[in-house]
């Protein structure tokens, strides 16, 4: 059998093959991962810091065969503002949602929400599904077998529609810019 017959595989077989290990496979996520180390550990010890370097770099580079494609930010400015909106969303769901714990709970109105999406992207939607989650009163509770929809539970929903057009205006019009564009 001749060596050089099996230089050209079909597409299907190459796709099917291992993609080579790069050293550093996603540079961002390491840094971002040695300071939420650093934070945990409340310390800047030079051993936490040897320690969550190789944790940041060991954990991507065995873990880069699950990820199907590199993840590219195309407005890291509005990640940082995304950021920032998120943790305040945050702090404020969690004031509005002890006021009516502890309030009267037959004023409860909770509801599940069927939100369109835009964005297409795997990772983007788990994103979005998971900035939801975070906001203590909603939860991403499925996604449609098509993608195109999340539906979300929240403990208290006076207008559905303008539910929907706050995930719509407030997290996913950010995620499909800095993501999809």
């Amino acid at each position: 059998m001749n060596p050089e017959s099996n230089t050209h595989l079909d597409p299907a077989a190459e796709a099917n093959q291992l993609k080579p290990r790069r050293w550093f496979p996603h540079k961002a996520l390491s840094v971002y991962m040695v300071i939420v180390w650093l934070l945990l550990n409340n310390s800047i010890a030079p051993g936490q810091i040897l320690l969550g370097a190789f944790l940041a770099w060991l954990i991507p580079w065995v873990t880069q065969a699950f990820w199907p494609e590199a993840l590219h930010i195309r407005k890291p400015l509005l990640v940082m503002k995304m950021s920032v909106v998120i943790f305040y969303d945050i702090i404020i769901a969690n004031l509005m949602l002890a006021v009516r714990i502890l309030g009267p709970v037959n004023k409860l109105q909770p509801a599940f929400v069927k939100v369109p999406l835009d964005i297409e992207h795997d990772f983007t939607i788990a994103l979005l599904a998971s900035i939801i989650s975070l906001t203590p009163g909603t939860v991403s509770a499925d996604l449609s077998k098509d993608g195109r929809y999340l539906l979300l539970h929240c403990l208290h929903v006076a207008d559905p529609e303008a539910e929907i057009r706050l995930v719509k205006q407030r997290y996913e019009a950010p995620l499909k810019e800095i993501f999809e564009c």
